[in-house]
């Protein structure tokens, strides 16, 4: 199973509370986080997230000031903003993210990454 860190203390209040998750993020929104981290709790590594998989998480590697964090689909324009956390970052041999070897993951927020 991956291991799920949080950026912090509140976000990690935030998404395993369920009061905290919904006054936090609205219905809508808090059902696709559950979703979300129960798919992230129950994969064995990232791979399970890797494209081509697509919808409905999308996982997909960002770019830019952004560059080693990963997003994956909630609803809208927000994405679940993650960052493996494995030591050393597992690559492929090719260079990139070895999203087969990535177990260790810390989650960052929720945001609009179009805005």
């Amino acid at each position: 199973m991956i291991a799920i860190e949080f950026a912090s203390k509140k976000l990690r209040k935030q998404f395993n509370e369920e009061k905290e998750l919904l006054k936090t993020f609205g219905q809508k929104r808090a059902k696709r986080i559950k979703v979300v981290m129960t798919a992230l709790r129950a994969a064995h590594t990232l791979g399970a997230f890797a494209p081509p998989y697509g919808p409905p998480h999308r996982c997909h590697e960002l770019t830019g000031n952004k560059k080693g964090k990963l997003s994956l689909d909630l609803d809208g324009p927000y994405r679940l903003i993650i960052q493996p956390i494995n030591e050393p970052l597992p690559e492929r041999p090719e260079g990139g993210l070895d999203w087969n070897r990535v177990t260790a993951i810390k989650i960052l927020g929720v945001e609009d990454t179009h805005g």
